[in-house]
Formats: structure tokens, sequence, C-alpha cells
């Protein structure tokens, strides 16, 4: 495979982040300042961003320096229902990427260069991907692309109990292709007092621990193309002996799908030790998803599918942060599921961050208490 630089640009790590924290900064101040009308605008903009300062501290710097690792965990499986019934899991050759992030309040730059594999060629065949997030007091939201090219290897398969498992386990496959592309937006109910900026944008500090219920909408567009003629060329080879033969709800060309999900979590901030924080949430999304695929039969109208799933997102960090130095590490893990009569994928996707930042450029604010 060859090597390949991944460049990816995310904006709100930290960066949004910190943008709420200095608007919210304007907030506390203008709490002084009651007597004056304001109008519904700024009183809308100001409400996303306000905090009750006994929980959580904002931000006191304008600028920011990071130094971030990163690793992806992609799993897909498809499988087929019933008695008989095949799966077969598939994931990336994925490495460790290591890279710089600059970023001004609102602004968070960088990118990442895959460690075992070093080039700048960008149309390369392999994993592809864009994350950003951004994280207010009261709102968050994630924007995630992921595509992956003649990079997969086959991680597990069950055929039945009598043929050998092994016989395929982290074997290349260049026959599937898959990409995956959604949003996700969330609403934080306990704004003022539980930060998830503390959490992953580092943007804030809790001071006290504290959780919040959380609620959300979604849109995800998934597409799978399957060479299931190559797969049964690889089974003939690999089995020889036992003539496996493939199920006919795998013998597809290709499938699209998207789903629409409204969701409902908790979170919550755990202060364990002075400028030490960890963080868990977990959020069940009910959606709605619809299909469209070819299938390699005689069967004109293909198939279709619509239905409601489960789908499932968990977050998990640790960080210290005083202000001026931070470290921590964090993960994401999502699921997505759909299945009918005779068919079904299921895929896991996760993200490991771990990463050292320092703080500088002191905000007029901080200056100001510093010097009384």
């Amino acid at each position: 495979m060859k090597s390949r630089l991944i460049a990816i640009v995310m904006m709100t790590m930290m960066g949004l982040g910190a943008w709420a924290s200095d608007t919210l900064t304007v907030d506390t101040l203008a709490t002084e300042q009651s007597a004056k009308k304001l109008s519904w605008l700024t009183r809308l903009i100001r409400g996303f961003s306000y905090i009750d300062e006994n929980y959580v501290e904002p931000q006191h710097y304008d600028w920011s320096a990071m130094l971030l690792g990163r690793y992806i965990y992609d799993n897909y499986q498809l499988s087929t229902t019933g008695d008989k019934g095949q799966s077969i899991s598939f994931s990336p050759r994925t490495g460790v990427k290591v890279g710089p992030y600059f970023g001004w309040r609102w602004v968070f730059l960088g990118y990442t260069i895959d460690l075992s594999n070093i080039n700048f060629n960008l149309n390369s065949s392999g994993w592809q991907g864009i994350d950003a997030s951004f994280y207010s007091a009261q709102v968050g939201a994630d924007v995630f692309y992921h595509h992956t090219r003649n990079n997969y290897m086959i991680r597990e398969v069950d055929f039945g109990k009598d043929i050998d498992p092994y016989a395929l386990k982290d074997v290349p496959f260049s026959g599937i292709n898959i990409g995956t592309t959604g949003f996700n937006v969330y609403y934080i109910f306990n704004h003022q007092r539980f930060s998830y900026p503390a959490a992953f944008a580092q943007s804030t500090q809790q001071k006290i621990s504290c959780g919040s219920w959380l609620a959300g909408i979604g849109y995800m567009n998934n597409s799978i193309d399957f060479d299931h003629a190559a797969f049964e060329r690889l089974l003939d080879e690999r089995y020889r002996a036992q003539q496996v033969k493939l199920d006919s709800g795998l013998m597809f060309n290709s499938i699209k799908y998207y789903n629409v999900n409204a969701s409902v979590g908790y979170a919550y901030n755990w202060v364990f030790a002075r400028h030490c924080l960890f963080c868990a949430s977990g959020s069940v999304a009910l959606a709605y998803k619809k299909s469209r695929g070819e299938t390699a039969e005689a069967d004109t109208q293909g198939f279709s599918v619509s239905n409601f799933n489960l789908d499932a997102i968990g977050r998990f960090g640790v960080v210290y942060n005083n202000m001026r130095w931070y470290a921590g590490a964090n993960a994401i893990v999502r699921t997505f599921n759909y299945r009918n009569s005779r068919f079904a994928a299921n895929n896991v996707l996760g993200e490991v961050c771990v990463y050292v930042g320092y703080n500088f450029g002191l905000r007029s604010r901080y200056k100001k208490k510093q010097g009384s």
C-alpha cells in the first residue's frame, strides 16, 4: 500500500470551545450591567455561552499550541440472518497519526501524519477522513467524513461451526470500499454548571463535579461497495477442500443508505483532583434508516429497507488543565446498525486521541486581575 499524508482540519477540538468561553466572559460582565437594555439577539447569543463560574472557570488565554496523537478504529461487519447465517468483519489497516495544531480563540487548525506511511500523496488508496467538533456551553456538534478504499483486512468470519474461522483472518481484501459522512447536534441541559469543553476542548475548567442530560438530532450517509465475485474467488482459494459458498444475502454490488436520528443521553464530569477531570457520557439514538442497493442476482428490484434501529455514541476523556498547560486523552465511539429480513450491517467507528498543549496570550480581563 502506498504511504500517504492524511491532512485533517479540526476547527473546534479546542478552538470553537475557546470562542464560546470568550463569549461567556462578556456575559459574566454583562450581568453587572443588567440595567442596560439588550436586544433579543444579543441576549440569545450570550445565553448560549453563559456559565456559573462557581462550577466552571473560563479560558484565560487567546492562543494555544498542541501536539496530538490519533488512532482510528473502524470495524464493519456484514452478515445474513437465519439458521445458516454468515458474517464477515472488515477493518482497514490503520496506524498512529501525529501532528501539530495551532489555535487562536475560535480558529484551530492542524494536520496529522500517519507514522507508518509518510509521503505527500493525498490521492493514494487508503483511509481519508475529516473530523470537526464544536463544543460550546449549551450546544455541541460533530461533523465527520471517513472513506476507505482498497485498504481493508478480513478480521473475522463465521461460515458455520465446521468451517475454519482462521483461514481468512488478517487476509488483505481490496474488494470493499466504505464511505461514511454525517453530523449530529446536541443540546446540554445543565450547561451553566456542566462543561463539555472542559473535557474535550480544554477551553474551560470544571471546578466541581457535575452532570447533565443531553438531547440531539443527527444525519448519517453511508455507502458500501462489495466485490462479492472477488470474495468468492478468495473462498475457493482458502477453502479448497470444503467448498464454502457465500450466502446469497451477501451477494450484492453496492448499498447506499442514510439515517435520520434523535438521541438522548447523559454526561458526567468528575473532578477527582485539583485541575484533573474525568468525563464519561453516553447517548442512544433512535434512527430511521432508508437504503437502496444492487444485488448480483436476477432480482431486478434489488432490495431496500426502511426501518428503525438503535445507534449509540460514547465519549470518554481524562484531562489535566491548569489553564497554562494541559494534557490528556479522550475517546469517541460510534455504532451504526441496520438490517432487513436477510441482511445486516454493523459499523463500530472509534477514535482515540492523546495530546499535550500550552496556552499563551493572557486575555485582558485576567491581566487586569493580575495587576490589581
